[in-house]
């Protein structure tokens, strides 16, 4: 259902971010996978808990994952 989405302002807010950061990783294809209807930016929440797990990490020297 839509009304389970996520909007960019939402999802800024869940990770403590600015709006504008969530619109660059989209832009540049860093962040999670989206949707666009209507003009509208939504973020499903298997998408968002997906991008979210394959960000864990166990300690600071462990690399970073290529996207």
């Amino acid at each position: 259902m839509i009304s389970d989405y996520l909007t960019s302002n939402c999802l800024a807010k869940r990770w403590s971010l600015s709006p504008y950061t969530i619109r660059f990783w989209r832009i540049s294809g860093k962040g999670p996978n989206y949707l666009k209807l209507n003009g509208r930016v939504l973020y499903r929440p298997e998408d968002i808990e997906l991008f979210e797990k394959d960000k864990l990490r166990q300690h600071t020297s462990e690399p970073k994952k290529k996207n």
